[in-house]
């Protein structure tokens, strides 16, 4: 019986890896921008005031892809200043953690990883402008589920779930966290945006 148990644990798991996998990624999506009550915070892609911000976004992989967040303060253009990048990934450039991760978690590590800046790379964004209270507040979270993220494990929990984790101490309804990155962060923004 446990040989069962293990075998069935095995296929559920090899299931939502390959379903995660089953589509592609479209063309890039454009740039969303909301305040915290969900309301357009731009006018004709000028944003209207600096401000504070969190961006939920994916980006293209040789995989497929990764999301994360990046978040920090804005100038009057919109423009970043000293963002900060939280993410999970596997703590290797190597692929054979990445591939033993779809089976048995692996050390993971949750900051930056290669491609998360460059404009490129981005497939699909959503920037939601926060208040110092708002960005304050998230922050603490985002560093305390950093310091506990120790694992990435691709069925179980992966760069989406981290994610989705940020989303929900913000308040926000999540999508299932086996969506392609892409889909994760449009679902997330069309769930909570419109």
């Amino acid at each position: 019986m446990p040989h069962m148990i293990g075998r069935l644990t095995l296929v559920a798991m090899l299931a939502f890896a390959t379903a995660a996998c089953e589509s592609t990624d479209k063309k890039p999506e454009p740039r969303f921008v909301s305040s915290t009550s969900g309301a357009p915070a731009v006018s004709a892609g000028v944003v209207r005031e600096a401000g504070y911000f969190i961006e939920f976004r994916s980006r293209y992989a040789l995989s497929y892809g990764h999301t994360y967040v990046i978040f920090g303060r804005t100038d009057q253009a919109g423009a970043m200043i000293d963002p900060e990048v939280a993410g999970l990934a596997p703590a290797s450039t190597s692929a054979t953690p990445y591939v033993l991760g779809h089976f048995l978690p692996v050390p993971a590590e949750t900051g930056a990883s290669d491609g998360d800046l460059e404009e490129a790379y981005r497939s699909a964004s959503w920037r939601v402008m926060l208040t110092e209270a708002e960005y304050n507040k998230t922050v603490a979270y985002i560093r305390q589920l950093k310091a506990k993220s120790r694992l990435w494990q691709a069925s179980v929990y992966n760069c989406n779930a981290f994610v989705s984790d940020i989303a929900r101490s913000m308040g926000y309804q999540t999508p299932s966290i086996w969506l392609r990155p892409q889909q994760f962060v449009t679902k997330l923004r069309q769930m909570n945006a419109g």
